[in-house]
This record gives structure tokens, C-alpha cells and sequence, in this order.
């Protein structure tokens, strides 16, 4: 992937329909094998959100990524010097995104597994939370927004790309009864992308 004059390298899985699972690692987590692979691959919407950090002030912030998956976007925050860390529930997050700091000969950038539903952090608080695509599934808004607010400074700025899971409504519901506001817009240019984005990026703010 080029990014203006970054170019950033990936191991990731061929497609949607790879599985390994010799342990019963995920199972165990309640990953089904229809959804094992979702994290290794590169979805329009992390694209969007790599774009958007190219260029993203992060001088003096410290970064959290929030369902990495392959972690474009944490891969290219590093390559800029930026303070991220990475997070993703799935267990072989953390193993592919090694191995992609060391393919981009990058320093290594901190991860912990997240589970939503524990909200305590053990990894203090930040001031830019980012993810893509997080949005997925209804029950999961308020144990989102409670573990954004566990981890996010008094003054925080929070950055999702959605691809349009109707969750928004609620999602911000849930995020201003920390004290966010919030705000909504279509990214720019996506000629990068192979079809039509109908999703928003939508941004956080206290």
C-alpha cells in the first residue's frame, strides 16, 4: 500500500474464507470459523481510516487503534513516529501484526487483546482513539463506548470509519453520555478503493 511517499508492506490472509484454528483458540474465545478470518484481511474501510491518518496530527498524542485486525493504520502511525497501540480480540492479531513491523523493518508497536466487555484498562488512557468498522453489531455499543471512555484522556478525540452499520445513532447516544460530541462527514477522494464507499467517518470530540 502507497501512502503519499510511505509505502507499507502486509502479510495478511488471501481472502475471507481461510481458517486455522488447530488449538481451538478461537473457538474458545467465540470466534466462529465463518468469522475467523474477518481480522486478516483488508477491508474498504480501514483503507479509508489509513488515508485519513496519513496526514492526521499526532505529534505528542498517544494513540490507541481499536479492532486492529491487520492494522494498517497503526502500521503506518508507526512508520510516522507516532505513539500507537494496537488492540484486536481475535488471537492472531497480535502475531500477524509482529510479523508486519518486522516485513516493514519498523519498531515494534505495543498490542493487548481487548475484550469490549472488560472495560478496566491496565494500559492507561489516551488521547486519539481510532478504529474502522467497529460498528457491527448492536448489542456491543455500550460495551464499546464504555471501554473507549475507560481508556480515553479527560480531553479526547475519537475517530471511527464506518461503512454504514446503522449502529451510528446509537453509538453516539452512548458516546455523548460521556461528554463527546460529535460530528459526521464522507471522506474525499476514494479513487483508491475498487468500488463506491457508502460509509462516513465519523469524529469525537471533548
Amino acid at each position: 500500500f502507497e501512502f503519499g511517499d510511505q509505502d507499507i508492506h502486509l502479510r495478511s490472509l488471501r481472502d475471507a474464507q481461510q481458517f486455522s484454528d488447530p488449538d481451538g483458540e478461537a473457538q474458545q474465545l467465540g470466534i466462529s470459523a465463518a468469522n475467523w478470518a474477518l481480522f486478516g484481511v483488508i477491508w474498504d474501510s480501514s483503507q479509508v481510516l489509513a488515508r485519513l491518518m496519513l496526514d492526521f496530527e499526532i505529534d505528542g498524542k498517544r494513540i490507541l487503534e481499536l479492532g486492529c485486525g491487520i492494522a494498517l493504520s497503526s502500521l503506518l502511525i508507526n512508520r510516522r513516529g507516532g505513539d500507537i497501540t494496537a488492540t484486536d480480540y481475535h488471537p492472531q492479531a497480535g502475531p500477524f501484526l509482529l510479523k508486519n513491523t518486522r516485513l516493514n523493518e519498523d519498531s515494534e508497536i505495543p498490542f493487548f487483546r481487548a475484550n469490549w466487555d472488560n472495560p478496566e484498562s491496565a494500559h492507561g488512557q489516551f488521547d486519539l482513539i481510532i478504529g474502522s468498522d467497529i460498528l457491527y453489531e448492536r448489542d456491543n455499543m455500550g460495551s464499546l463506548a464504555r471501554f473507549i471512555q475507560a481508556h480515553a484522556q479527560t480531553q479526547c478525540e475519537v475517530v471511527v470509519v464506518d461503512p454504514g452499520r446503522k449502529q451510528s445513532g446509537q453509538f453516539n447516544q452512548r458516546m455523548s453520555g460521556y461528554g463527546f460530541s460529535h460530528q459526521q462527514n464522507k471522506p474525499g477522494n476514494i479513487s483508491y478503493l475498487a468500488k463506491p464507499f457508502k460509509g462516513s467517518i465519523l469524529t469525537y470530540s471533548r
